[in-house]
C-alpha cells in the first residue's frame, strides 16, 4: 500500500535542523521503550545500564557532532517515519552479533532500524525509506548497502520485533539475500548504485 496520492512524501536527513521533528516522532517513549535508536550503537551492558535521558542524549550529541546517523520521512509536511544507518562499523552491537556476523570484508552500509508510528503503517513508507536510505548511503560514497530485517513468511511479526525492517520491503527496492545463519533473519544486501526494483 501506497501513501493517499494526495499525500507529499519528504525524506530529510537527520541534523541539528531537524532534531526537534524526530523527538516529536519519537514522543513520550523515545521510539520503542525509549531506546532512542541507540540499541545497535552500545554494547548491550551500555544500554541497559544507560537511562532513557542519556540514549537521547548520545544520539543527540552525535548529531550535534556532525553524524547524521538517519533520516526522516515527512508526510504533508509532518514526520512520519525514520530510518538509522550509517557505516557498519558505527554499529558494534551489530560488528558483536554472531547470527549478523560480516558476511565478508567488502565495506558496507548498514541500515539497522525503523520506526514507523502505528498511525503511519501499512503506507508503504519504510519502502520509500529504504529507497531513500540507499540514495543517502550512495551519496556518502558507500558501495554496498547492507540490512538484516525478520522475515515475516514464518509467521506472526510483532512490530516492536521488526524494528529492523521487513524482508518484502527490502525485496522490493532491490536487495538480495545474501546469508542467514538464523531462521527468520537474513542478511541483504545491494549495490548503492543499482537501480530500485518495483518487485
Amino acid at each position: 500500500m501506497s501513501p493517499p496520492a494526495t499525500s507529499r512524501v519528504d525524506v530529510r536527513p537527520l541534523t541539528p535542523d531537524t532534531w526537534d521533528d524526530l523527538t516529536a516522532l519519537f514522543g513520550p517513549s523515545g521510539a520503542y521503550a525509549n531506546c532512542w535508536c541507540m540499541w545497535w550503537c552500545l554494547s548491550r551492558a551500555e544500554f541497559a545500564r544507560w537511562s532513557a535521558d542519556q540514549r537521547r542524549e548520545g544520539l543527540q550529541a552525535r548529531v550535534a557532532a556532525g553524524e547524521v546517523p538517519g533520516i526522516l520521512a515527512y508526510l504533508d509536511g509532518e514526520p512520519a517515519a525514520w530510518c538509522s544507518l550509517g557505516p557498519r562499523e558505527r554499529f558494534p552491537s551489530l560488528e558483536r552479533s554472531r547470527t549478523l556476523a560480516r558476511v565478508d570484508d567488502a565495506p558496507v552500509w548498514s541500515i539497522v532500524c525503523f520506526y514507523v508510528p502505528r498511525s503511519h503503517r501499512r503506507h508503504g513508507l519504510s519502502v520509500t525509506l529504504v529507497r531513500a536510505a540507499v540514495d543517502h548511503a550512495a551519496g556518502q560514497g558507500a558501495v554496498l548497502v547492507e540490512a538484516y530485517p525478520v522475515d515475516p513468511r514464518g509467521g506472526t511479526v510483532d512490530a516492536a520485533a521488526a524494528f529492523t525492517g521487513l524482508l518484502p520491503a527490502f525485496e522490493r527496492a532491490g536487495f538480495v539475500e545474501v546469508a542467514r545463519r538464523s531462521p527468520r533473519r537474513p542478511i541483504v544486501r545491494r549495490a548503492a548504485s543499482a537501480p530500485a526494483s518495483d518487485g
